[in-house]
């Protein structure tokens, strides 16, 4: 069957309206699922500064709340790595297409720590006008690099950068000297190492133990990443290093010791951390005991005693505070009991509970929105306990008020 030019001209026409039609669909779909990948991560955030202002309020809470903002946290990682990718394939999209870009809604960004060292980076001017090629061209000023546009919006032309981590040898060489006039050898004094034999430095040692204490790396994931970058270090290595620095930390543990339990007056409690164990993880306990002074005009400085047990017998605070006798503001775990005894040698300690621990039972009877989610009714709270946590918070009010003054003021 036969077609006319004019037909044929049509369908050809017909065709690109089709294809770009196509395209429009195609971009307003990519900005679509860009709007609404954004909108999530945006929503997560929210909800996880809101889940961290309560946990600020209300004091740390239980540690099922606490995998619950970690689980927020790696939920809102995995969205936001989504919506920059949308975000991207939308723009590429857009680019091709006469559909506008939506911009993305993005929590704001703090600045850069004045403290890190700026490097100026100078790109070379051209010579000659790049309009009509004259070399008559004078500076009128400056003009930060665009990073990334993305709609109308664009970024500060700082870039933060790292330096990736440098290994190196220290080679130590005491030299000799002899006298021609005694005859006897002068030689400076041996170096001091932290730990035996001193074949690792003391900033490998602090990356050491911070990473095992402080980012919760065990030793194998440390020796296999050390070895990724060029240097084997056995898992038994860092662990008599880690031993090592244990013994060499010992006196300044017992200064610490020592000042704390010199106070009148403690704070204890004791928290649950996960401890490796064959086939699994089980419970250990974290005791902390912290003299504080400052609520009462003292002058000594704050600290914290930390002592690790695989259980929660009675017999951990027993030992921790032997010989110690004061005031133990502390919850009502029985675990504290024998402290308190008259026959206790030096004397029984005075206990001083805790109205925090208090309101917790009371505050989850009478929260509402706790009900709510928990699918009770509204008003399906315990009025007792609404009083309780009422007169509660009006001593915490007082205790705002005079905190920081001593028995005279």
């Amino acid at each position: 069957m036969s077609q006319t030019p004019s037909e044929i001209a049509g369908l050809r026409a017909a065709l690109a309206a089709s294809e770009a039609r196509a395209e429009a669909a195609e971009s307003e779909l990519a900005q679509a699922r860009a709007v609404v990948s954004t909108s999530e991560a945006m929503i997560k955030h929210l909800r996880l500064e809101i889940a961290k202002l309560r946990r600020e309020q209300y004091g740390r809470s239980s540690e099922r709340h606490a995998r619950l903002i970690d689980q927020m946290e790696l939920q809102l990682e995995e969205l936001e790595a989504a919506a920059t990718e949308d975000e991207l394939v939308a723009e590429m999209v857009a680019r091709t297409t006469p559909v506008a870009g939506v911009p993305r809604r993005r929590p704001a960004r703090k600045p850069f720590p004045e403290h890190l060292p700026r490097e100026r980076v100078v790109i070379e001017a051209p010579t000659t006008c790049t309009c009509c090629g004259s070399d008559r061209i004078v500076k009128m000023g400056e003009d930060g690099e665009p990073l990334c546009a993305i709609g109308s919006r664009t970024m500060a032309s700082d870039t933060l950068e790292v330096i990736p981590r440098q290994w190196k040898v220290v080679q130590t060489v005491r030299e000799k000297f002899t006298c021609r006039h005694c005859e006897k050898i002068s030689q400076a004094p041996a170096p001091f190492h932290p730990t035996p034999r001193g074949w690792a430095g003391p900033n490998l040692l602090a990356t050491i133990l911070f990473e095992k204490f402080g980012q919760h790396q065990p030793l194998n994931r440390q020796a296999e990443r050390y070895t990724r970058e060029g240097v084997e270090l056995s898992l038994s290595t860092l662990a008599d290093q880690v031993g090592a620095c244990a013994a060499a930390l010992a006196p300044v543990h017992a200064l610490i010791r020592e000042h704390v339990l010199n106070a009148e007056r403690l704070h204890g409690d004791d928290t649950t951390v996960p401890l490796l164990a064959k086939g699994g993880t089980k419970t250990a306990r974290l005791w902390t005991y912290v003299r504080d002074d400052r609520p009462f005009a003292g002058g000594a400085p704050p600290a914290a005693l930390f002592h690790f047990s695989r259980d929660r017998e009675m017999a951990h605070p027993n030992r921790h505070l032997a010989g110690w006798q004061g005031v133990l503001q502390a919850d009502a775990y029985g675990g504290y009991n024998d402290l308190y005894r008259d026959d206790r040698d030096p004397g029984p300690v005075e206990s001083a509970l805790c109205w925090s621990h208090a309101r917790r039972k009371f505050f989850e009877l009478a929260d509402i929105k706790g009900n709510v989610r928990k699918g009770k009714p509204a008003h399906d709270i315990s009025p007792v306990a609404l009083e309780a946590v009422t007169r509660i918070d009006a001593l915490f009010d007082v205790e705002r008020q005079i905190n920081g003054l001593d028995d005279t003021s």
